[in-house]
């Protein structure tokens, strides 16, 4: 079974990867022939664009600067939903929750209409907004679950210690919710990384991002589709590589997360 699994999960990436190394005329040979002589053109195509440069650093300026400023704003709202009583608490926190279930899809016209009028259009801040607030309370949800288990003895026996509460937040608390954070940080990193459609309504050739400019090869004369899967599979290598750096810690904080609050 989980063999099975395994090669369902595998065989869109290795299409992909096939697909990036095979010329156009072998990608529409019919019958389809699995022995070909791989290339690199595509490759070299894609990564001598002129502006690819440019894509990258947008990808990577929004998705780092989104994930970093969810991860801090995650990161207190949870400690003030799990630590502080106030009325409409536990509303609160459910709310943020069935807030994420949005399709992204919908929020396509009204984001550029309110960031129309905010001059956010076309600019980078104005993904890295976007992105933090629909990133913002799937990681308010994880992380409240971690902030519960940390026992609030060890908090007090720091304060009692002489640790301002900034200090308890910083060395007692978030060393803790190490596997937390970076499961949080992954899947936040993978959605502003990947994301497509907001991305091309809010950009324009000057802040694409690479989901965007892999567009770009689907012209009214046809589709390359050897620089698509090309484009695809260099899109696809930071978040590979960020899951399996951080494979561990997300394990964990997928699992020691999902406590009852």
């Amino acid at each position: 079974m989980l063999i099975t699994l395994a090669v369902i999960c595998m065989a869109p990436i290795v299409v992909i990867f096939a697909t990036s190394l095979r010329q156009q005329v072998d990608i529409f040979a019919d019958p389809l022939n699995f022995i070909f002589a791989p290339t690199l053109e595509n490759y070299r195509a894609v990564l001598q664009e002129d502006k690819f440069d440019r894509y990258l650093y947008n990808s990577l300026f929004v998705g780092v600067v989104s994930t970093a400023i969810t991860l801090v704003l995650g990161c207190m709202a949870a400690y003030g939903l799990a630590r502080f009583q106030f009325p409409g608490r536990r509303t609160l926190a459910y709310t943020t929750l069935l807030l994420r279930t949005v399709p992204l899809a919908v929020l396509a016209i009204p984001v550029f209409l309110i960031w129309n009028e905010w001059h956010l259009v076309n600019s980078l801040w104005g993904l890295v907004l976007l992105y933090v607030a629909v990133n913002l309370p799937f990681t308010i949800w994880l992380l409240y679950g971690f902030v519960l288990q940390v026992p609030i003895e060890l908090e007090e026996a720091a304060a009692i210690d002489g640790c301002g509460p900034l200090r308890v937040f910083t060395k007692v608390l978030l060393p803790l919710m190490a596997p937390g954070l970076a499961a949080a940080s992954i899947f936040t990193f993978r959605i502003a990384w990947n994301e497509f459609i907001l991305a091309l309504v809010l950009t324009d050739r000057h802040t694409r991002t690479l989901p965007v400019a892999a567009s770009l090869f689907i012209t009214d004369m046809g589709v390359d589709w050897g620089r698509v899967m090309a484009m695809a599979s260099l899109i696809a290598i930071p978040p590979l590589i960020f899951t399996f750096v951080a494979a561990r810690q997300i394990i964990t904080g997928l699992t020691a997360g999902a406590v009852k609050g």
